[in-house]
């Protein structure tokens, strides 16, 4: 079973851990390093024991503790883009026998394991080689989308059978075009390769729904909205906005989809159900 915790997500910084039976792998490491650690360690694992961590791309929100997670998390491989690594000097720290290139559309297997797969696809946004990242394991399938302006064909298409999905709602189109930020931000924001938009978000989502419902796949969709602008959202009108969209489109919380809304800060499950003071109850590790 997959599971996948946000550590924190925001324009201020994002990190994500996803845990499967014997895998822990990070998504990006955008916060200080010390909670980064510390919810490992709530969640029962050390740092040495981490496999891999996956970079989006080399915006500070996203590599701000990559040098000191490199030494923290001694034995992970990072998976990243090759634009990446050239555009951010902290991959300078890293050892290079354990950075792994990865170009969009590529599929690995982590450690030549052969049930766990991770995937690539490109992300709309104004960085060098932005990556999305698609995670299997067990027949079940995660995929994390943020920092993107758009919803590309490969990025639908990619992300369209995931039962996991951690999805950008980034702004409110109003509180973004109506507050204080200077007009080319806003531009750059709402533009291809900004973010996406509480509005965008679930009108994708919908369209997610209704290719499930017509393979009849089994099972409510579990999404995480993330990557919520401080200044231009709020979990409120992420939320809101998002099952107006799906409830306008036929569908219903936990028959159709589980939605949770990642917090800036402090940790946040997907599925609430398998928590158990703070630990993964569902994985049994610390708390078998």
């Amino acid at each position: 079973m997959i599971e996948i915790v946000s550590v924190g997500s925001s324009s201020s910084g994002n990190s994500y851990i996803i845990m499967t039976e014997s895998r822990t792998i990070l998504i990006d490491a955008g916060l200080p390093a010390k909670r980064i650690i510390g919810a490992l360690e709530q969640l029962g694992t050390d740092p040495a024991d981490v496999d891999a961590v996956l970079i989006t791309h080399e915006h500070i929100d996203h590599v701000k503790s990559v040098r000191a997670i490199s030494r923290k998390c001694c034995n992970a491989f990072f998976y990243v883009s090759r634009g990446t690594v050239e555009s951010a000097d902290c991959f300078s720290y890293v050892p290079q026998e354990r950075i792994v290139l990865l170009s969009a559309g590529e599929i690995v297997r982590l450690d030549n394991d052969a049930d766990m797969e991770i995937g690539a696809f490109p992300l709309s946004h104004d960085a060098a080689e932005p990556l999305g990242f698609t995670i299997t394991s067990g027949g079940e399938k995660l995929a994390i989308v943020t920092d993107t302006g758009v919803v590309s064909d490969e990025i639908y298409s990619a992300i369209s059978d995931a039962g996991l999905l951690v999805f950008e709602a980034n702004h409110d189109l109003d509180m973004l075009m109506f507050g204080d930020y200077p007009y080319n931000v806003k531009v750059r924001i709402k533009g291809d390769k900004g973010h996406l938009s509480n509005d965008y978000a679930g009108e994708v989502l919908a369209s997610i729904l209704s290719d499930r419902k017509a393979s009849h796949t089994a099972g409510p969709l579990r999404i995480m909205l993330a990557h919520l602008s401080f200044h231009n959202n709020a979990p409120l009108f992420a939320r809101q906005t998002v099952e107006d969209a799906l409830g306008e489109a036929g569908f219903h919380r936990e028959e159709d989809y589980t939605l949770e809304v990642a917090a800036r800060e402090g940790l946040t499950f997907i599925d609430p159900l398998n928590v158990d003071d703070g630990k993964l109850s569902a994985k049994g590790r610390k708390d078998a």
